[in-house]
């Protein structure tokens, strides 16, 4: 990967497509009558992230694996219930819509013939790839997502925050530290900490035994950090009720674990890619065929036009 100064965007593709399906009716279809609202929905959100937000570079960035190997061997509940089919070779099946799933192939391909960016790499979530994206930006960055996971690169000193819509993308949280720090009483870096030791039933991260937002929050806040709290749990002066420093000793063998779990990579193999923001498409018969195939209409028309403004 190139690196270029300039606004990067990054979205979480994933996530914002999931929103489209769900945000967009089903009743927007191809003119075969394949439902397409995923697709025409991500194609309306791009368009209205580039015309509010002006990034220089957008890369969509894909899982290539949305349950890690890895990740599994460290934490086996890890994801697990959203599995539909396991894979002794490559990854597992994930539990998706049947109408979302055939519209994955032609995001793909709508993305491709514009010219964005598309980047997944085996063995990693899409969090990774974005990690390791952000770890490597020299200018300021935004991160699409409705993943909170990813709060934990907000990084004011160096311009990282995380766009997180709460309406389509029309309406965005916009997430910096002093968002988080009023939220969760923490930063960018203490958020993955307050994640491990919440837990997060989505993800089938079971944290510790009564210790919620709250608690791990002040716990943070007294000791600075999940390093800190473990060796407070060594210290009888440590200022720890006898719950607290019972159920923390008992979740050695997971606080141990899950900072490799929770933690986004930022060292993805990242393959060379032009992340500069496109403004006419990378193969325009490719785009018009798949306009005419998938009925995309006035949602491909009006980000073309904003691309090209």
């Amino acid at each position: 990967m190139r690196d270029v100064t300039g606004r990067l965007m990054l979205l979480d593709t994933a996530s914002l497509y999931f929103r489209a399906y769900f945000g967009v009716p089903e009743s927007v279809k191809a003119p075969d009558g394949t439902p397409v609202n995923a697709v025409r929905g991500l194609l309306e959100f791009i368009d209205r992230l580039v015309r509010d937000h002006h990034p220089d570079r957008l890369v969509a960035c894909m899982d290539a694996d949305w349950r890690p190997q890895w990740r599994v061997d460290l934490i086996p509940s890890y994801k697990a219930h959203r599995v539909a089919e396991e894979h002794e070779t490559g990854p597992d099946e994930e539990q998706v819509p049947d109408t979302l799933s055939p519209q994955v192939p032609v995001i793909e391909a709508v993305l491709d013939a514009l010219g964005i960016a598309r980047v997944g790499v085996a063995g990693y979530e899409a969090d990774d790839v974005i990690g390791t994206f952000t770890a490597r930006a020299q200018g300021p960055v935004d991160i699409v997502t409705g993943d909170r996971d990813l709060y934990q690169l907000v990084d004011d000193a160096r311009g990282v925050r995380v766009l997180y819509p709460l309406k389509g993308v029309g309406t965005l949280q916009v997430t910096d530290e002093a968002w988080l720090r009023e939220k969760y009483g923490v930063d960018g870096r203490g958020y993955a900490d307050l994640a491990l030791l919440r837990g997060d039933p989505s993800d089938g991260l079971p944290g510790v035994p009564g210790i919620g937002e709250k608690t791990a929050s002040k716990l943070l806040a007294e000791f600075g950090d999940l390093a800190g709290i473990v060796a407070a749990v060594n210290d009888p002066r440590a200022a720890l009720t006898p719950s607290q420093r019972r159920r923390l000793d008992e979740s050695r063998p997971y606080l141990a674990a899950a900072p490799t779990v929770v933690k986004v990579a930022d060292d993805v193999p990242l393959p060379a890619v032009d992340t500069v923001l496109p403004r006419a498409p990378h193969d325009p018969a490719a785009l018009e065929a798949l306009a005419a195939r998938w009925g995309l209409g006035g949602s491909l028309h009006r980000l073309l036009t904003t691309l090209g403004a």
